[in-house]
């Protein structure tokens, strides 16, 4: 794990989101949460909340995928995408 993927585990871990599970996987990030959370709103809502986030964060930046999953269905999320990740969109 590198200390910028420690670093937002640390972050979210931090601000208690209730039943919400963050783990490492690979050079991923893991967030299962309840069956009830509405993946649509917090896909439209990532964006703005991890860019307020990331103000906290001195690390240097790396490529870093999120993983939400809430048993019924999952999307993921590149921070600081690379060449490769821009030209599969």
């Amino acid at each position: 794990m590198n200390a910028y993927q420690q670093k937002w585990i640390e972050m979210l871990k931090v601000a208690n989101l209730r039943d919400w599970k963050i783990e490492p996987a690979g050079d991923d990030i893991t967030i299962e949460m309840p069956h009830l959370t509405d993946l649509k709103l917090i896909r439209d809502n990532l964006p703005e909340v991890l860019g307020q986030l990331s103000l906290d964060i001195h690390e240097p930046k790396e490529r870093l995928q999120f993983i939400f999953k809430n048993g019924h269905e999952n999307f993921e999320y590149v921070l600081n995408p690379t060449e490769e990740d821009l030209n599969k969109a």
